[in-house]
């Protein structure tokens, strides 16, 4: 395994009014996964493309383990890819599948055995060898591709949104699964999903990305608990955090009751948003009496989403008098016992909530990294 320093890297399709990448800056160090996360069209694909070679930039560098591979054709750059189609030959075995980039490149047929065996045996399918691809579930068979690129033991892997054909039940065992392995083989890996929950779950660092260009990168929980702007908030997190439109005047932002200070060292003035967490409303009876110094008002249950382990509600309520009516996502552990149109009392302890710029989207206080 190696080290990938991607720098200053852009590319721009014939014909599109804007760039896929409009320069981006990425190191994955030697045995870590890197996840690239963001919506459909911010460039996650153009990235693992443009590292394999299947892809041409239109500037900047790209370097793995020291060698620069602007000038290196795509079979002679050690990488593995592992695509959202499974791409298997349906009349070669599951076994002569995995082995298939061994042969291509000499192998031996003993030598060729024994790799398949050792990565048949870290992804749980000796049994499978003899089958052929028709024979097998799609988990199966993303596990078979997986397998043909972990013998080729390159110097990285790069996967491209493997799980996204897979259903919700597999996909959540799989990506366990995949985030076992990697870190057991200590592989360098880059990670392309959609999938936040599956990005949380795999990466050793997660990179958000949106128009061409990474927003955030660091540690989920980093990334999760600071991000550094709104639209990264709103990107990670199920059920989605939620937004309320406020002003600074005079150095204070009055909201539901509660005067508000801006994080300590930030002189905002004029419109910002406060971000809250579904999972830090904390939903009362009516009559309870708010702490002190926290965010308190009333709201009414309009729907509700059981789902065993939580219930996520969907409220509305003014949290100033004269505001407007405002829908509010709280998470609740277990099953919430209330019926629809319920009054409860929202509290927010004033240290959860999160502070952005309303102009330029960035979180206050925030160092961006």
């Amino acid at each position: 395994m190696a080290k990938l320093v991607i720098e200053g890297l852009k590319r721009r399709y014939p014909g599109a009014s804007k760039a896929a990448l409009a320069g981006i800056d990425l190191t994955v160090e030697d045995g870590e996964v890197v996840v690239l996360v963001g919506p459909s069209g911010c460039g996650k694909s153009t990235v693992l493309r443009l590292i394999a070679g299947l892809d041409l930039p239109d500037g900047g560098t790209i370097s793995l383990a020291g060698r620069e591979l602007s000038s290196v054709p795509p079979q002679d750059r050690d990488v593995a890819m592992v695509f959202q189609g499974y791409a298997l030959y349906p009349h070669m075995s599951v076994a002569e599948n995995i082995g298939f980039p061994l042969k291509m490149r000499g192998v031996k047929a003993p030598e060729r055995r024994a790799k398949v065996g050792e990565a048949a045996g870290l992804l749980g399918i000796e049994k499978l060898l003899e089958r052929q691809p028709g024979e097998l579930s799609g988990g199966e068979r993303q596990r078979v591709a997986m397998g043909r690129a972990l013998v080729r033991n390159p110097k990285i892997f790069l996967f491209d949104e493997p799980l996204s054909n897979l259903d919700a039940a597999l996909r959540t065992t799989l990506r366990v699964e995949v985030a076992r392995l990697l870190r057991k083989l200590g592989a360098t890996a880059i990670y392309v999903t959609h999938d936040q929950i599956e990005a949380m779950t795999v990466g050793d660092r997660i990179a958000v990305m949106r128009a061409g260009e990474i927003e955030q990168i660091g540690r989920p929980r980093d990334v999760y608990e600071a991000p550094a702007t709104s639209f990264v908030a709103g990107f990670l997190g199920t059920p989605a955090i939620n937004f309320f439109d406020a002003r600074v005047a005079n150095g204070l932002v009055r909201f539901a009751g509660v005067a508000l200070e801006p994080p300590r060292g930030v002189k905002a003035q004029g419109a910002v948003m406060l971000g809250v967490r579904p999972e830090r409303i904390s939903v009362r009876a009516c009559d309870d009496a708010p702490p002190a110094h926290a965010i308190s008002f009333l709201a009414q249950v309009t729907a509700s989403e059981p789902l065993g382990s939580a219930t996520i509600l969907h409220c509305e309520g003014r949290p100033e008098e004269g505001a407007e009516r405002v829908v509010v996502r709280a998470a609740v552990p277990g099953f919430f016992d209330s019926s629809l149109s319920d009054s409860v009392r929202l509290v927010v302890d004033t240290e959860h909530v999160l502070w952005f710029d309303a102009s330029t989207q960035t979180r206050l206080g925030a160092v961006r990294s």
